[in-house]
């Protein structure tokens, strides 16, 4: 069997917090950690370049969290906070793996991660190192989806893969509707006019203002990033 040529060469991985705590749907699961960051360092080591943006929903999940309790702003803030309580842990296990990462926040935490800088980051990128995103894109009323595409573009990445706890994009929610159908692809126009679950408006918008196709696809198993990295058709593409 010949070597496994990847398809892209730099990807921007988007990885939902509530993945990370598993069965548990808060916290933290090393299991599931440990699983997920093994399928991103076999992707670093045939050679693509792997940024990653970690949701916060194991922790916080910003407004909803907040129920009106807690001003908006200030909500939002705590949620950049819980994204970075992700990165070390996932820092940390990919370290252990040998796995060449640096952590960079879009607010400043010097103590425990690197500023955010684009040619920084690049830099890292082109030295083989997987670069994990905290703090979303650093300002409030922005998803964690927003800021994977906002790094996808600054980075000038080929592809945003978004590893969600759905396996694609559907016409309907298919836990209520068993008619629902599975697209293997479907455009940024259709997305928004249907309002299909696949990213918030904000970030859709931004991916085809910037011509970043999305590739959604289920974390359940996470070796489907390796696959999705490989240009398997898996999920959904968004283009």
């Amino acid at each position: 069997m010949g070597e496994l040529k990847p398809a892209y060469k730099r990807v921007l991985l988007k990885i939902s917090g509530e993945a990370l705590a598993g069965e548990k749907r808060s916290g933290l699961d090393f299991d599931v950690i440990e699983s997920v960051c093994a399928a991103v360092k076999k992707c670093a080591d045939m050679g693509v370049e792997t940024g990653v943006v970690v949701g916060g929903g194991n922790f916080w999940r910003g407004a909803s969290d907040g129920g009106g309790k807690i001003e908006r702003t200030r909500a939002d803030h705590m949620g950049m906070v819980a994204t970075v309580m992700n990165c070390l842990a996932l820092a940390d296990v990919l370290e252990r793996m040998g796995a060449g990462v640096r952590v960079m926040t879009a607010i400043e935490m010097r103590a425990i991660a690197e500023p955010y800088i684009r040619l920084r980051a690049v830099r890292h990128l082109a030295l083989g190192r997987i670069v994990l995103f905290g703090c979303g894109t650093g300002c409030p009323y922005f998803s964690t989806d927003t800021a994977a595409v906002l790094k996808a573009a600054e980075i000038g990445a080929d592809i945003v893969l978004l590893a969600k706890n759905v396996d694609g994009v559907y016409s309907a929610d298919p836990k209520k509707d068993p008619a629902a159908v599975k697209y293997d692809s479907i455009s940024y126009n259709e997305v928004l006019a249907k309002r299909l679950a696949v990213m918030d408006s904000t970030a859709t918008s931004m991916s085809m203002d910037n011509s970043i196709p999305v590739m959604l696809f289920a974390l359940k198993d996470p070796e489907n990033i390796v696959r999705a990295v490989l240009g398997e058709k898996i999920g959904t593409i968004v283009r």
